[in-house]
This record gives structure tokens, C-alpha cells and sequence, in this order.
């Protein structure tokens, strides 16, 4: 194995698409690791061997952990024969699952270099949910909340706008509206019908840890005593998660959960939304 600082390592990540499935396997592989950090390395759209050489140039450079999805057998060897020469470990990422689905399906699959990425009907519903969340931010445009899937609501910094994008990546509209002291809610929101409304609330002291830094990072100079004031952070807290309670919205806690893990709990609530308006015969 070639020398390795104990600080870093280079990962190589090749693939013959985007190399979206190799930097989310590789980011959640990297990340168990606290006292290394990846350098990553992504060679999209690598379909010839002129572009091949180039990046089997950089590995000999920066010699590291190599993982791949590449369609054509003849790169894949040719990339396993080099990674072999310089001691660098590789994987394909996708030949495990292929594997297990030819077993299971007891037919092997037809190559497609970049099929999961074709413009199906699939794509084009991400591309229109994401345009509307841009659209709907922030408690932006309510007389159209009616055609959201998901209504976001919360105080300040409770991660509403970046859950919302996640979702819209998932091919879910999403809304989002902010609770501000003293300030009610736009009526529109008691009308809805079709869309799902969640509730997402965060410890005070968590809330006033990311107001503290976002007030840093923008140089403000406003009087800003009651936004990260910790009385005044837990009623508001404690007022969203009341007006949860009364509304009968389900609610999330925040705090400790990454974006994915909140919008897949978001999901779930969503499913069984859905069920319920099937049952009611309203969607």
C-alpha cells in the first residue's frame, strides 16, 4: 500500500455519469472516519480511453482509495489493472447490487451508460417541484399553498428552506412559512386541504446558538436582544409547538437530525397523508 499522511487521503471517484451515486457512497463511507479527511477527486462523464488516461494519470499522482461506476467492461478492467499496478484499493460500487439483482432476477442486465439520469417523467416532476420551493420560500406566495404536497412551519432557524430543497429533489412541492412573535399566521393556511403541514421546532438553546452565528455572519448592527434571547427563544419555541398541538400538525424536533433525516420522517408523514386523502376520495 502506498505511504498515506495521517490527516488525509485522496479518494477517486470515476464515473461514466454524473458521479452523484459515488460521491453520496463515498461522502457517508468518508465520514465514519473523525481523524482523516477525504480529498476527493471526481472525474464525471469518463466514456473513452483518452479520458480514462487522464484520470488513471491522477491516481498514480495521488495515489488513494478509487471507487467507481463505470458500464464498459474494457474501462473498468483497464482502470483494475492500473489501480492493481499502483496499490490503490478499488471498488465498482455498482457491481455488488447488479450482482445480487441478476441472481435474484436470474437475467443480466443490458448496459446504459447514464440511464438513471434520463429526462423521464420523473426528472421533470423534480424540476417543477423545485421551481415551486424556490417560489413558495419563505412564506412567499399563499394563495398558491394550495398546490403544495408539504407546508413547512416554524420559528427562525429551524431548517425549513434547506428540508424544503431536499424534499424538492425528491420530486415533493414544499412550502415554507416562518412564525414570527406577535405576527399570526396568513388565514390561507386554515383551508388547505391537500397539502401536508409539519411543525418543526429546535431547543432554545440550539435556536439561539444558530441565530448567534447567523447574526456574525452577517455584521448586523439592529438591536437584536429579543432574537437570541434565551426567555424569549423558549415561548416562542414553546408557542409554535402549542399551535402544532392545537392545529393537530405532526411535528419534528430538530435539534439532533440532519436535513435527511428529517425529511425522511417529513416522508413518512407524507405516505400516510396520502392514504388519508385516498380513503376520503380527495386525491
Amino acid at each position: 500500500m502506498p505511504h498515506r499522511h495521517e490527516s488525509y487521503f485522496h479518494l477517486h471517484l470515476v464515473s461514466d455519469a454524473t458521479g452523484e451515486t459515488l460521491m453520496t457512497v463515498g461522502r457517508a463511507a468518508a465520514v465514519q472516519y473523525a481523524t482523516v479527511s477525504a480529498i476527493e477527486h471526481v472525474y464525471p462523464l469518463v466514456r473513452s480511453q483518452k479520458q480514462l488516461d487522464r484520470v488513471i494519470s491522477e491516481i498514480e499522482n495521488n495515489p488513494g482509495i478509487v471507487l467507481y461506476t463505470l458500464v464498459d467492461p474494457e474501462l473498468s478492467e483497464r482502470l483494475e489493472t492500473k489501480c492493481r499496478e499502483f496499490g490503490c484499493p478499488s471498488m465498482s460500487v455498482l457491481a455488488p447490487v447488479l450482482a445480487m439483482f441478476q441472481n435474484y432476477l436470474g437475467a443480466a442486465s443490458t448496459p446504459r451508460v447514464g440511464a438513471q439520469h434520463m429526462l423521464n417523467a420523473e426528472y421533470f416532476q423534480r424540476i417543477d417541484a423545485l421551481n415551486y420551493t424556490m417560489m413558495h420560500d419563505d412564506g412567499q406566495l399563499p394563495e398558491n399553498w394550495e398546490e403544495a404536497d408539504v407546508l413547512l412551519v416554524g420559528v427562525s432557524r429551524t431548517s425549513k428552506t434547506p428540508t424544503s430543497i431536499y424534499l424538492a429533489n425528491r420530486g415533493i412541492k414544499t412550502a415554507n412559512i416562518p412564525m414570527v412573535p406577535g405576527i399570526a399566521l396568513p388565514p390561507q393556511i386554515e383551508s388547505l386541504k391537500k397539502p401536508l403541514v409539519v411543525g418543526l421546532f429546535a431547543s432554545p438553546e440550539r435556536i439561539v446558538q444558530i441565530r448567534e452565528n447567523r447574526i456574525l455572519s452577517l455584521n448586523a448592527t439592529q438591536d437584536k436582544s429579543s432574537y437570541v434571547d434565551r426567555t424569549a427563544v423558549t415561548e416562542e419555541v414553546a408557542q409554535s409547538r402549542r399551535l402544532f398541538t392545537n392545529k393537530n400538525w405532526p411535528m419534528i424536533d430538530v435539534t439532533r437530525r440532519s436535513i435527511e433525516e428529517t425529511a425522511a420522517a417529513i416522508i413518512t408523514y407524507l405516505k400516510d397523508h396520502r392514504r388519508s386523502l385516498a380513503d376520503q376520495g380527495h386525491f
